[in-house]
């Protein structure tokens, strides 16, 4: 499937809840929250992409990294790529509604496991989303991640022990959505947690833990205190507070306190096979897409969820050819303008 011809396709089935910009920035959905845009003026979402691009790509091409290998192992399973599906759920909240959040997950699921690369599901303001998303994914023999909302402890536990039971491999909480505006309207308590709740929930799991909503060097260490397996360094996609820095422009801040102590994931931006390369060289292990795979998904179903993932491939391919970069692990920061 052309990949183009998946966000033609996709344009028309959001309906209008999603422009599908030719580059997904934020710009066009500004302050569309519900929907798919930024909180107020959009500017956390448009500074993400902004950030990322203000670093440059040094091209070498003197070198033997002739055929890069793009693979990497997490949380004990071997990935094409170093890109997980982001969790984002709420077709008829956020979506246009012309999917049900059964078929729009279903697609993401098979699609990210056929290419190579494993999703992660969401957790919503409409509690059978989460029944749906977990449902599908044990179909899937539980092969992603269930990120759950930062309910009261006891919620988070119950919906913890579901995941579970479905399969995962790993579960996570997305702290950041403390702030969400659609759970607000939705009459759902969800609130900040301090280190001792965190611990709480870490413990009532034999899984690796995730916490995602990370942007300060001082939450990093909280978490790790904490206990987590992994951060996720994120701001929610620009949709819980106007005005916070770009993802880049912590990222390796973040990376130099607690590089090594937890595996950390990045998510804020990502479009592109070098926008993967530039997370990763600033400190990343790995990273999570997701507005793309939502549009990949509503214009192609699950082939258009892999048609994005090949598309990444290449790119990123490409990318460690030019600069240099023979493996993951050889990806850091002297490939940075």
């Amino acid at each position: 499937m052309n990949y183009k011809d998946v966000l033609k396709d996709a344009r028309g089935n959001l309906n209008k809840s999603c422009r599908v910009c030719p580059i997904c920035n934020g710009i066009a959905c500004a302050g569309e929250v519900p929907g798919m845009g930024g909180k107020g003026t959009g500017d956390a979402f448009k500074i993400n992409i902004e950030s990322l691009e203000s670093y440059k790509l040094n091209m070498r091409t003197i070198h033997d990294a002739k055929n890069p290998d793009t693979t990497l192992e997490l949380f004990g399973r071997k990935m094409d790529i170093p890109v997980f599906a982001a969790p984002v759920s709420g077709t008829t909240l956020n979506m246009g509604g012309k999917f049900s959040e059964e078929e729009y997950i279903s697609w993401v699921i098979s699609g990210c496991l056929s290419g190579g690369v494993f999703p992660m599901v969401g957790d919503t303001a409409v509690d059978s989303f989460l029944t749906t998303n977990l449902s599908e994914l044990e179909k899937q023999g539980g092969n992603g991640i269930a990120i759950i909302k930062p309910w009261e402890n006891a919620n988070v536990i119950g919906k913890i022990k579901l995941a579970e039971e479905a399969g995962v491999f790993a579960i996570g909480m997305d702290i950041d959505a403390c702030g969400l505006i659609t759970l607000a309207l939705a009459g759902k308590p969800v609130m900040p947690k301090n280190v001792d709740e965190i611990k709480e929930i870490v413990n009532s799991t034999k899984l690796p833990f995730i916490l995602k909503g990370i942007m300060t060097t001082d939450e990093a260490k909280l978490a790790v205190e904490a206990g987590v397996a992994a951060i996720v360094v994120s701001n929610h996609g620009g949709r819980v507070l106007d005005q916070t820095p770009g993802v880049a422009d912590v990222l390796q801040d973040i990376a130099q306190e607690v590089k090594g102590k937890v595996i950390i994931l990045a998510d804020g931006g990502v479009r592109s096979g070098a926008d993967i390369l530039k997370m990763i060289a600033l400190g990343a292990d790995a990273v999570l897409i997701g507005r793309p795979f939502v549009t990949a998904s509503f214009g192609g179903k699950a082939e258009g969820v892999k048609s994005y993932i090949d598309y990444l491939k290449g790119e990123l391919k490409s990318a460690m050819v030019l600069t240099g970069c023979k493996s993951i692990k050889d990806i850091n920061s002297r490939i940075l303008y």
